[in-house]
């Protein structure tokens, strides 16, 4: 993760931001990807469910516009 992070911000600007729009698909399978390969064993924080939820939303409402 830390690897694409450092892409981002060379190709953006100096915060990161290049204005792009957010792929949440991509997001959201890399988020998946990292908690299924290091913490899949622990209970997801109360703080997460909430950034869990609108994830899982925005994708639904991506797809349903498609």
């Amino acid at each position: 993760m830390s690897q694409t992070a450092i892409k981002a911000e060379a190709a953006g600007g100096q915060d990161g931001m290049s204005g792009r729009p957010v792929d949440t698909r991509s997001l959201g399978e890399s988020l998946r990807t990292v908690y299924e390969t290091s913490i899949d064993k622990l209970p997801i924080p109360d703080s997460q469910v909430d950034l869990i939820l609108r994830l899982r939303s925005k994708e639904r409402a991506l797809r349903r516009a498609n």
